[in-house]
């Protein structure tokens, strides 16, 4: 996630296609189409003459400027930094380590006023009106639980926490203490999935049916890698797995129920699982995530009348596109802006906080809450605990 130079991003591109084959579906068995009704073929029709809807993504420039504090100054949180810098108006005026010398080097990096060698001294700084808690995911819960207690609002990078159990804790402190909390879950604040969003209440895509997403990597085998070391929570599920599921939970809503299957890596954390969830409706959600192979990194949504497919990687800005029933494709959006993709979760924050309310409607605490629990419930599947749990 690299981050562009400053200034407006360009239009996002859109491209409109031709109208379809007129034998809407000639290319599928007659076994498949148990003889539709012409009312069938007339809304598939008019499907594949609809356009994609424009995102409704407000600028992130244009959302109010809060002070940022960052907590864990490590890859992640300087692409956080280098995407708040170049896109948006808002200010980061201090970083938090356990190591002072990694503080300062942060913050001389980016210019970043204050340094301190502690979180303790981070959230005395009455200057910081929100945290960013970028460590890795067996801190989370300490952390935050930390900031929310020194009153301030807080963005918590995914997974959230590592287990339902801390999730709740953290949820109800906020809740109590009155401030902000939010898992960073970049994804959902993405102009191309709020394209997404408005294709699935639209229902131009008829009754949805399967969605499929992956994400995988091959990762070097150290065992001292946050990605593998059960101590810091590491593995394939909570790092890379969430993306897929957290898609899933947004396009099916609460699933019925949850089957996995997986193999550990040589430490014991989860190295490749396999999951299938189900809807209320039926609808079945097939995902897949690894630390073995690199995998496409991709997204589709098919319906009864017509599919979205999303490019790798689907859970950071990406095209979309809209294909009809015979294979056609009928109209693509390709967003502005390739890089610095975290600027919207930040945007998100500012605008809700400026407005008083304590949690995002575009990523609820309670959806959160439900999706470390189906976490949760995989790694018991798979017999995957870390350590303290």
């Amino acid at each position: 996630m690299t981050s562009g130079g400053r200034g407006g991003a360009p239009p996002a591109s859109r491209h409109r296609h031709g109208a379809p084959h007129t034998t809407v579906f000639s290319s599928e068995p007659i076994g498949t189409l148990m003889a539709q009704s012409p009312q069938v073929n007339a809304d598939a029709s008019e499907a594949a003459h609809l356009a994609l809807p424009a995102p409704r993504t407000p600028s992130p420039r244009d959302a109010p400027a809060l002070n940022w504090g960052v907590m864990a100054p490590g890859w992640i949180a300087g692409s956080f930094v280098e995407a708040l810098r170049t896109y948006t108006e808002q200010k980061v005026v201090a970083v938090g380590s356990r190591d002072a010398g990694r503080a300062r080097a942060f913050a001389d990096r980016f210019a970043i006023p204050a340094a301190y060698g502690s979180y303790a001294e981070l959230l005395n700084d009455q200057n910081v009106d929100i945290v960013y808690i970028a460590s890795p995911h067996s801190g989370h819960f300490e952390q935050a639980l930390q900031a929310i207690e020194a009153g301030r609002h807080v963005l918590v990078e995914k997974a959230f926490t590592r287990n339902a159990h801390e999730a709740e804790r953290l949820i109800e402190a906020a809740r109590e203490r009155g401030v902000f909390l939010m898992e960073a879950m970049w994804t959902r604040f993405l102009p191309h999935i709020d394209v997404v969003r408005q294709v699935l209440d639209s229902g131009l895509l008829g009754e949805v049916q399967t969605v499929i997403a992956d994400h995988g990597l091959p990762a070097k085998p150290d065992p001292a890698h946050r990605l593998f070391a059960p101590e810091l929570a590491g593995g394939a599920l909570l790092d890379l797995g969430i993306y897929p599921v957290a898609f899933a939970s947004m396009v099916l809503g609460p699933f019925a129920s949850v089957t996995a299957v997986g193999t550990k890596a040589f430490t014991g954390v989860d190295g490749q699982t396999s999951i299938v969830v189900t809807s209320g409706a039926g609808a079945h959600g097939v995902l897949n995530t690894t630390l073995f192979a690199r995998t496409p990194t991709t997204a589709s949504i098919s319906g009864t009348l017509a599919r979205l497919e999303i490019d790798g990687h689907f859970y950071g800005p990406a095209a979309v596109r809209l294909i009809g029933r015979d294979h056609e494709l009928i109209d693509s959006f390709v967003p502005a802006q390739l890089d610095g993709g975290l600027c919207y979760e930040a945007a998100e924050a500012a605008r809700c906080i400026a407005a008083g309310r304590l949690e995002s409607d575009l990523m609820p605490l309670d959806e959160t809450l439900r999706i470390m629990r189906v976490l949760d419930g995989i790694r018991g599947d798979l017999g995957v605990a870390f350590p303290g749990e």
